[in-house]
């Protein structure tokens, strides 16, 4: 601490004495750093660029992680074609107008895997009282996936053939708007599964044909209707290397519900068998080879109960469909 002269008293004669400075503090203490405003906790010699270079990379890690949980995580959103119900002539109410419609099960069989279902309505970009710009490609642009469901049959104008019987004249409006659906999606490089109508539908979008009616087509085959509807059942078989096969390698002759009067015929472009109806050869499952996943199921899954041991559980086959519209969604 610096000293400080006191005065003598006066006419003492003595030199004056030195006391401490108490009222000048010592300032060495409170010299500031040559580090002034860089906290204490601060690596030494580090530099701004060093830091910025931490900072971004923690930054990184944390946008890494988060996109990583959402890309898992993310609920899938599928597609699923409508049933078209047309006006019968007379009628009034509801029964007069275009009507389009989900059917309850399959909607269920496909949430069943924790994934949202939307109803895909046919879309008319020229009409007079609602126009709109939305097309089918949007739909297939933000969905992850599409499911064909089962319903009308596929009229034989739509594969240049001319209906036998009046009564298999099908659906040409429901043709239409689920070829152009099937092929968007496809386009989009999304996954498809047709169920029933939904697997003629896909044999017929690459050029293939159907049996309009497989007991006058096919006399020798066994019922593929009966009027037990969904209880009518029979067993299929997977042809060597099928990826049905593959799914289920332990299954040799599993039995499924039988629901349909037509069936593939010919096969499309780049169409191979997945199953068959034993013992009469009837495709029952079909695969598109040149997409990740298009399948087409004759059957109703959505009628199996799943982990049911009378009927195939097709489950595995609801997962890998998901698994592709997953993969695909980007």
């Amino acid at each position: 601490m610096p000293e400080r002269r006191v005065a003598p008293a006066p006419d003492s004669g003595q030199p004056a004495a030195r006391v401490p400075d108490r009222r000048s503090p010592d300032r060495a203490a409170d010299r500031t750093p040559s580090t002034e405003g860089v906290p204490r906790y601060q690596r030494e010699g580090d530099t701004p660029l060093a830091l910025a270079r931490r900072v971004i990379s923690s930054r990184w890690r944390a946008m890494r992680d988060r996109l990583s949980r959402d890309f898992m995580r993310r609920t899938l959103r599928i597609g699923v074609s409508a049933r078209i119900f047309h006006p019968e002539p007379g009628s009034t109410g509801l029964r007069s107008k275009n009507l389009q419609y989900l059917e309850e099960s399959i909607a269920q069989w496909v949430m069943s895997r924790d994934v949202l279902v939307f109803m895909i309505p046919t879309v008319n970009t020229n009409g007079l009282l609602h126009p709109s710009n939305i097309t089918l490609r949007h739909y297939a642009r933000h969905l992850d996936g599409l499911v064909l469901q089962g319903g009308a049959d596929v009229s034989p104008q739509t594969y240049s053939e001319t209906p036998t019987r009046p009564e298999w004249s099908g659906d040409r409006a429901r043709d239409l708007y689920e070829l152009e659906l099937l092929h968007e999606f496809v386009d989009a490089g999304k996954p498809v599964l047709g169920i029933c109508r939904g697997c003629q539908l896909i044999n017929v979008a690459f050029g293939g044909t159907l049996y309009q009616d497989v007991e006058t087509n096919v006399p020798e085959a066994r019922a593929h209707v009966h009027s037990d509807y969904d209880a009518h059942r029979h067993e299929v078989v997977f042809p060597p290397g099928s990826s049905l096969g593959q799914m289920f390698p332990r299954v040799q002759r599993p039995v499924v519900n039988s629901i349909h009067h037509q069936a593939v015929k010919d096969l499309g472009r780049d169409i191979t068998v997945e199953a068959m109806s034993d013992p009469d050869g009837i495709v029952e499952a079909i695969r598109y080879q040149r997409a990740d996943f298009v399948m087409g199921l004759q059957w109703h899954p959505e009628f199996h109960r799943a982990g049911g041991v009378d009927l195939l559980d097709c489950t595995p086959i609801l997962d890998e469909f998901l698994r592709a519209a997953r993969e695909t969604r980007f």
